[in-house]
């Protein structure tokens, strides 16, 4: 029988799968880096965007990243894969968010999520990952992991945005929007974790 959004929540909730990890699950939650992060952590493992995020410490500020040269920027981002393609994305991402916004501050409060799904590079998972990791907006990201541990509870849909609706929808009916954002980033999060922890 298919289970709620919330009810598959709450089951995720009571193994305590975030006791390890940062406020908001993803590192460094609020800042440029989410960015980088959800454009690195396309098509590889999130190892790899680490080893590509300490290579580029210094540079992980809006300001700080512009100053880079492209071919730089690739051998830096190089243990993600696909560096060739996402080393011009991420430096055209740069530039339009400082063209656009000024401030990553001021990228935060203003941008939507249909100027993010216009930028090359980004689809509906990354732009969500942004807007909820980077902006700390109550945006749900589906990925792989939602759909695989979804369907052991009945849940299976063929789009994208019928996930997000069916969670979005779900959570609405138990939170205040106040709580919403929390909310989401926790059960991103524990999907992760607990699809992860039934790998190893």
């Amino acid at each position: 029988m298919q289970k709620s959004a919330f009810e598959i929540y709450r089951y995720l909730e009571k193994k305590n799968l975030l006791a390890n990890s940062p406020k908001y699950w993803w590192p460094n939650a609020g800042t440029f880096e989410v960015l980088v992060g959800a454009i690195l952590t396309q098509n590889t493992t999130w190892t790899n965007v680490e080893k590509s995020l300490k290579n580029l410490e210094g540079f992980l500020t809006l300001e700080r990243f512009l100053m880079l040269r492209e071919d730089e920027l690739k051998e830096r981002i190089r243990p993600s894969g696909f560096y060739n393609q996402k080393g011009p994305r991420l430096l055209q991402l740069a530039n339009n968010v400082k063209t656009e916004f000024q401030s990553f501050d001021s990228f935060q409060q203003s941008v939507s999520r249909k100027w993010l799904l216009a930028q090359k590079g980004i689809g509906e998972e990354s732009a969500d990952a942004i807007l909820c990791y980077g902006c700390f907006r109550a945006e749900m990201v589906i990925d792989s992991y939602t759909k695989r541990l979804f369907k052991e509870f009945g849940v299976v849909f063929k789009k994208y945005r019928e996930y997000k609706a069916f969670v979005e929808q779900g959570m609405r009916e138990h939170f205040s929007q106040d709580e919403l954002f929390e909310v989401f980033a926790a059960f991103h999060g524990m999907i992760v974790e607990y699809n992860k922890r039934k790998r190893s």
